[in-house]
């Protein structure tokens, strides 16, 4: 069995911490941390949607994304001092973050109100988008909860549980939620995100080299499905600890 440079094996997680309530402002907040990455995760509830679901009585989750100046080892200017404005590989992983947990939501059942998540890496060391999805799903129940306790919005909101992780192919060896060496040097990585039960909500794949077989991406695929529930466990584990009712939202 293959063993890496953090002492884990091939299939195992990164160890996750998760710390809810750490901002008193938003109603779901959450500080998410994923071996070395660290991000700072906000959930703002505001009422009105955009105009293209204005009067169909649909909700709408949306998500930005940030990197802190000093995540990595050298600072980095702010996204909205570079280039006059927010880089392409923030905006297509905000663009992530909302899709996903809008595949978490049914939207008609959150009524015309917007919930925006604010992810904010704090420390970057590898699968940033993933733990960005995989606490910002426990900040989105967070809100939810705290609308459904104000009987804004009733059970069934949610649909499903979400979570990602990241695999790949590290000299040929398949490898579950890579740290930022393993990313680097990988020949193939994919980020998946699905539900607690293995339904696929994206998978984002790249050859870095030479073309991967359908058999390396469906044993990719299939190593990150079997991370998934863990990280749902996780998620389940922190919202109960606060008293959000996962089940009450699920209906």
């Amino acid at each position: 069995m293959t063993t890496r440079s953090d002492g884990r094996s091939a299939d195992a997680l990164r160890a996750v911490t998760i710390e809810t309530g750490v901002q008193k402002n938003p109603e779901g907040s959450v500080l998410y941390r994923s071996g070395g990455t660290l991000v700072l995760i906000g959930a703002s509830v505001e009422p009105g949607v955009r105009d293209f679901l204005r009067g169909t009585g649909r909700g709408w989750v949306t998500a930005e994304y940030a990197m802190h100046p000093r995540c990595g080892p050298a600072r980095q200017a702010r996204d909205g001092r570079r280039n006059g404005g927010i880089d392409g590989r923030a905006q297509e992983i905000q663009r992530l973050v909302g899709r996903a947990l809008r595949a978490a939501i049914v939207p008609e059942k959150l009524g015309e109100r917007t919930i925006t998540i604010d992810c904010d890496v704090l420390d970057a060391d590898g699968g940033t988008r993933t733990a960005s999805v995989t606490g910002g799903f426990i900040a989105l129940a967070m809100a939810l909860d705290s609308l459904r306790k104000r009987g804004l919005v009733g059970s069934g909101v949610l649909r499903a549980p979400i979570a990602a992780v990241s695999v790949g192919l590290v000299a040929h060896v398949p490898l579950l939620d890579l740290c930022y060496t393993e990313d680097r040097d990988a020949q193939v990585d994919l980020n998946v995100v699905a539900t607690e039960h293995g339904d696929l909500v994206e998978v984002q794949g790249t050859a870095e080299e030479a073309p991967m077989t359908r058999a390396e991406h469906d044993a990719l695929l299939s190593l990150a499905l079997g991370g998934v529930p863990a990280l749902v466990a996780a998620q389940r584990a922190a919202l109960a600890k606060v008293g959000v009712d996962l089940d009450a939202l699920l209906g």
